[in-house]
């Protein structure tokens, strides 16, 4: 019933639902062609979606979804999203990328977040939409009730839980973790299988060791080709562990290993 679709950045699903398909999320502007051909090679059409939900309008999840409304599927904001609809248009305007093509309000379908069971069984999909504010305020999740499954888009993965007390981010995980789901799907990071085992320690040990001194390295203002004389790493790891533990606060070592999909690799 989820599809993966890979064509980006970001982690694009398709929900088959019994009389209808709900896309979630979308990638940059520009990626309408690679988006038409990961459909293709997983046998759908873009015919086949009847709705495209946005998990929050921040550009990269975002960027083609008008593209796809003129081709016949109807865009479906939650309530709780309508103020951001244009919140990134700035962002294409001021890297004057004339791929993008603003979202035509008027085409738009609003649902309120309360009614969400309705809308998704009118396509004949069992679940609800939540509001999961965190990552930014106009965030939402789908739970899906036969899959046991939450697509929560850049919602901060739950690597570490004890990071977000307090947090919109922890009341958010606290609301979708008393759905109790057996997986979860990320808008970049891989879907977690909570009932899976977890890596033995010492199938891991060496990469998070290696992780860790990177992480130390940063601190000390080291540039990559100093971490890379120090460790011996690939450039390019050590780039990717850079970006992620310099823009997201307060990440750890598996939550870095996780959002570059370094894990089952």
């Amino acid at each position: 019933m989820i599809t993966e679709i890979k064509y980006s950045n970001t982690n694009t699903y398709l929900i088959q639902g019994k009389k209808g398909a709900l896309l979630f999320d979308t990638g940059w502007a520009g990626t309408f062609g690679k988006f038409c051909s990961a459909l293709g090679e997983k046998d759908l059409k873009l015919q086949d979606i009847k709705y495209l939900m946005v998990s929050h309008f921040h550009p990269d999840h975002m960027g083609i979804a008008q593209e796809i409304a003129y081709k016949g599927v109807e865009i479906a904001v939650m309530d709780v999203q309508k103020e951001f609809i244009h919140s990134s248009d700035h962002i294409f305007e001021k890297e004057n990328n004339k791929d993008f093509v603003p979202i035509d309000d008027r085409k738009v379908k609003i649902i309120s977040i309360e009614k969400s069971r309705g809308f998704l069984k009118s396509l004949g999909i069992s679940g609800e939409v939540f509001h999961t504010p965190g990552h930014s305020d106009d965030s939402i999740s789908i739970w899906l009730d036969k899959e046991k499954s939450l697509l929560v888009g850049d919602l901060d993965p739950l690597y570490e839980p004890d990071m977000y007390k307090g947090t919109q981010t922890g009341e958010s995980w606290e609301k979708l973790l008393k759905l109790k789901p057996d997986k979860i799907y990320y808008g970049h990071a891989k879907a977690a299988d909570l009932n899976a085992a977890s890596p033995k320690k010492a199938e891991m040990s060496d990469i998070h060791s290696l992780v860790k001194r990177i992480m130390k390295l940063i601190d000390r203002g080291c540039t990559a080709e100093e971490i890379q004389k120090k460790t011996g790493a690939d450039k390019v790891f050590i780039q990717d562990v850079a970006r992620m533990y310099l823009t997201h606060r307060g990440v750890g070592v598996q939550g870095i290993l996780d959002r570059i999909e370094i894990k089952g690799k």
